[in-house]
């Protein structure tokens, strides 16, 4: 199913929709500030299963994120952070990055396995964050390749759906999405390593 979502006021009832769906476990597929991506409950180990096998890795390797609303969620899915990747993060987000930091013993729960590390984002994007702050927790997000071998992420929001809207629940429609991944970046040992150059500028940031 294809829901529209306005991308810059997302309207209370359609949101509601989408989280109820969340809620019961369900697969969406949802704009990011970089590209559009399958995103479920945190708190539901079969639905971040299910992510995994579309991603056609399996759970215990699946390279799978998190998307907070805002860094108080940190504590819940982190370990303390230090002040300097504090700082790093506080300027960069909300914004297109990915920041790898040390796993709380939350993540192994959810996610069976080992993980010591886990990726964190804030997306400036207000769908999903709107999400997050309706559903209450974090949302687990994983970005949507496309089938074409040429293309790295589908833009339109129709070509998913018909690609891949029989194997989800929800696909949201908040316009053309983007080609660029986020900027990742590990600051799980202390020193900030860049592990991809994506979309999140790295100028200033150290």
């Amino acid at each position: 199913m294809l829901l529209e979502i306005h991308p810059k006021n997302p309207e209370p009832r359609k949101i509601e929709t989408v989280v109820k769906v969340l809620r019961d476990g369900g697969i969406v597929v949802c704009p990011t500030d970089t590209v559009y991506a399958f995103v479920c409950s945190a708190n539901n180990v079969r639905a971040i299963e299910e992510v995994a096998r579309l991603k056609g890795v399996k759970p215990q390797k699946a390279d799978l994120s998190l998307i907070c609303q805002d860094l108080s969620q940190l504590s819940t899915y982190t370990k303390m952070v230090d002040t300097a990747s504090f700082r790093i993060m506080k300027h960069a987000l909300p914004g297109p990055y990915t920041f790898i930091l040390q796993a709380s013993n939350e993540i192994p729960k959810l996610f069976k396995n080992n993980r010591r590390t886990v990726g964190i984002r804030v997306p400036a994007h207000p769908v999903p964050i709107a999400i997050v702050e309706a559903l209450g927790h974090a949302l687990v997000v994983a970005s949507v390749h496309d089938p074409d071998a040429i293309l790295d992420h589908t833009t339109e929001p129709e070509r998913i759906e018909a690609h891949i809207g029989h194997r989800v629940d929800l696909v949201i429609d908040s316009g053309t999405g983007g080609l660029e991944g986020s900027t990742v970046i590990d600051l799980s040992s202390g020193a900030p390593e860049v592990l991809r150059e994506g979309k999140g500028s790295l100028e200033g940031l150290f």
